[in-house]
């Protein structure tokens, strides 16, 4: 054997070797291909549902914002026809409910006054109420008084 049958026989085992290991690789590409192929096609299958189910969500979600809508009108109806007739019952009944509650009170005051005393002294009651104010209680005797800048 010659040194160059020794080499062409070398290039032909590597060139044999690679081969298959090209073969075997295509042969799981192979493999691979069918596995996407076939997982591809469960999804589809699954897919096609899923999409009739959320296109008749939406659909029954629009029905269910017309009612809503319908509802809200007649809600802002409602209110508006009820702000009309607050408005009326005020300007009906306020101004002579104000009249009546003021003469009441001017009554109860002239009759709670029980004359002037003999030493031209003051003989309304003291306010013995506190003003509270935020978040504090001031003494009546100090209510008018105010401090000066």
């Amino acid at each position: 054997m010659t040194g160059g049958e020794l080499a062409g026989i070398l290039v032909a085992v590597f060139w044999a070797i690679l081969v298959s290991f090209l073969a075997v690789a295509l042969a799981r590409l192979a493999q691979t291909l069918k596995a996407t192929t076939r997982l591809v096609s469960d999804v589809t299958d699954q897919a096609v549902p899923l999409l009739a189910d959320a296109g008749s969500a939406v659909r029954s979600a629009q029905t269910q914002l017309d009612r809503v809508d319908a509802i809200a009108t007649d809600v802002q109806e409602v209110t508006s026809n009820a702000s009309a007739l607050s408005s009326t019952v005020a300007s009906t009944f306020g101004g002579p409910l104000v009249k009546v509650a003021a003469f009441g009170y001017g009554v109860r005051r002239a009759i709670g006054r029980k004359g002037p005393a003999p030493d031209g002294a003051d003989t309304r009651p003291t306010d013995t109420r506190r003003t509270v104010i935020v978040g504090r209680t001031v003494p009546t005797r100090r209510r008018g008084k105010r401090k000066k800048d």
